[in-house]
């Protein structure tokens, strides 16, 4: 049975253990983040969809100015130890809100449900973004390849068992006590990420070929990235291969905005039988979680492998094209439903795991640091660009048609992007195994290297 399943994720013997503690640390952190999405969106859309659209701007102000105070923290801390007061600070967050909840229920209002809609929209971000911070510093990009589609699958499963969890929960213990929940998930996922981070996950050659990979390892659990607070927003305006992992980012969350209103504008112009509709977007999300988590596990590393992280990144766009081309032909409710599910899939199965491939061959301060103005400012910016455009559009008059004829473009080009990456990443990933096949260790930091003029 252990050979089967080997055979079927691509996960080595000597890898299986980091493999699951990671998986385990996902599914926790994932299963902390979904457990709290119902009383977020309830909470959010008191105000309606135009309030949603200003909601988006504040978070990303805030990501903005939480940014520079991560970047201090990685600066100054051990990996751990700030990896650590990340997911601390937001336990803390959520006893207060918990708090506030069971103690003084009547100040709970529109304004204290947009301050957690905010703040559960940063929570998410930097939840995921630390914990992939330390898969793409822990495993290389050959593993990166193979295990990444596999780890991710974790997470699907905490996204399905979060949703189980509120459901079965709320009623009998109250919305309260659900914030305790997600308390404690986020405890268990620190004590498997630390798994993972205290053990070395190397490949066996690479291992063999440095003899002082054992003292290297201590020497760098105990070390301080150092440098700005800001650093990490510097480097992605200097390299044009993270300036381009930024791009790519900014595309897919503009894509995937205009994705979501467009399903609320058809949701809400639909008019009657919004319930039984409700009803149905509830079963496509849950068909769509089930889809994914096969293609994790079993198609996203082969997948990478064979034909490579450019193609991979490209898919994405590829399905975006599709579907709005589809639009543009029946621009019905059920083809959008579809589309959506169609996109989340492959987002979450493949785009997910290759793009978390990029950050493998960059140095530990850009791992951190600026993935953390990535994952967190871009993707939110992407978010607040997507939803004032779709906005701009409806107000115009030229509503869908305009849409359309916006994104298939921008996907077509968001492919070319990914293509680009997927080939930067490789010739970074070559100019990393020179020093290891010399015997040495590559020197970090290790910069991306400027386009050649």
């Amino acid at each position: 049975m252990t050979a089967i399943l080997q055979r079927l994720t691509q996960v080595r013997r000597d890898e299986a253990a980091p493999v699951l503690a990671s998986a385990l640390a996902f599914f926790f952190i994932l299963t902390a983040l979904m457990v709290l999405r119902p009383a977020r969106d309830a909470l959010g859309m008191q105000r309606g969809i135009e309030a949603v659209r200003w909601l988006f701007v504040g978070t990303a102000v805030v990501t903005l100015a939480v940014n520079p105070v991560f970047g201090l923290l990685v600066s100054r801390l051990r990996r751990l130890a700030f990896i650590d007061a990340t997911y601390l600070f937001f336990a803390a967050s959520l006893l207060g809100f918990y708090a506030l909840l069971v103690m003084a229920p009547a100040a709970v209002g529109e304004t204290s449900g947009m301050v957690f809609f905010v703040w559960y929209s940063v929570f998410n971000l930097f939840a995921t973004m630390v914990f992939w911070g330390l898969m793409a510093d822990r495993f290389s990009l050959d593993q990166g390849k193979r295990l990444f589609g596999v780890i991710a699958a974790g997470g699907s499963l905490g996204a399905i068992a979060g949703p189980w969890l509120a459901s079965e929960l709320a009623k009998p213990l109250g919305t309260p006590a659900l914030l305790l929940v997600s308390v404690v998930s986020l405890a268990l996922a620190m004590v498997a990420m630390r798994v993972v981070g205290r053990g070395r996950v190397a490949e066996p050659d690479a291992a063999e070929a440095a003899g002082t990979a054992g003292t290297a390892h201590k020497n760098e659990e105990r070390a301080v990235i150092g440098g700005s607070a800001w650093e990490g927003m510097r480097a992605v305006f200097g390299s044009t291969y993270l300036s381009g992992v930024a791009v790519y980012v900014l595309t897919l969350t503009v894509v995937a905005t205009f994705i979501y209103f467009t399903r609320l504008q058809m949701v809400a112009a639909a008019g009657d039988g919004l319930d039984a509709r409700t009803t149905l977007f509830a079963r496509i999300d849950l068909f769509t979680q089930i889809a994914t988590l096969v293609l994790q596990a079993l198609i996203a590393g082969r997948l990478m492998q064979h034909v490579g992280v450019p193609f991979t990144l490209a898919l994405l766009p590829i399905t975006a094209a599709l579907g709005f081309l589809g639009l543009a032909l029946t621009a019905s409710l059920a083809t959008l439903v579809l589309f959506q599910a169609a996109f989340s899939a492959v987002q979450r199965a493949f785009t997910r795991p290759a793009r978390e491939t990029l950050f493998t061959v960059v140095s530990r301060a850009d791992k951190y640091k600026s993935k953390a103005f990535i994952d967190t400012f871009v993707y939110r910016g992407g978010d607040v660009v997507g939803a004032q455009v779709e906005g701009m559009l409806g107000r115009l008059g030229t509503g869908l048609a305009a849409l359309i004829s916006v994104s298939v473009p921008l996907a077509v080009a968001w492919a070319a992007l990914g293509v680009w990456l997927g080939r930067r990443q490789e010739r970074l990933a070559v100019q990393r195994s020179v020093p290891a096949r010399a015997g040495t260790e590559p020197a970090l930091p290790l910069e991306p290297q400027p386009e050649p003029s």
